[in-house]
Parts: structure tokens; sequence; C-alpha cells
């Protein structure tokens, strides 16, 4: 198990804490998605999953969801 923050911009609330974690449980390996919202600024994304994650694969669950990964 591994466990991998990102850092994503423009959720306000919880319905847009729940769109990220929807998206980004889907990703093979996903175990648990816990979000430390900062509303109107860049909230850390703590993801637990069997192995490293794709980034690109985030990136992309993230921008489905309607936010932004920000820059690493």
């Amino acid at each position: 198990m591994t466990t991998q923050t990102y850092s994503v911009s423009g959720m306000t609330c919880g319905h847009c804490t729940s769109a990220v974690t929807e998206e980004i449980s889907k990703l093979v390996g996903v175990q648990d998605v816990q979000i430390d919202l900062v509303a109107g600024g860049t909230s850390a994304v703590h993801v637990t999953s069997e192995s490293a994650l794709d980034e690109a694969a985030v990136r992309a669950a993230v921008d489905e969801a309607g936010y932004e990964l920000a820059a690493s």
C-alpha cells in the first residue's frame, strides 16, 4: 500500500470533494481517498492505493470531476 498526496484547485464544498473522490476511486487499485478541503484554494487529496498511481490517470480523473490537479 502507498499513499500519495495531490494538490487540487477549484473545490469549494462537500459536493466538490464527493465528485473528486468518486472519479479517483474509479482508478484501478485505489483503496481510499481523503480530502483536506481548502474552499477556493488548493486542497490536499490523499490517495491510498495498492501501488503508485500514474499521475496522468489521476489528472484525468480530477479533470473529469471538473477540477484541476495543481502542478507538483
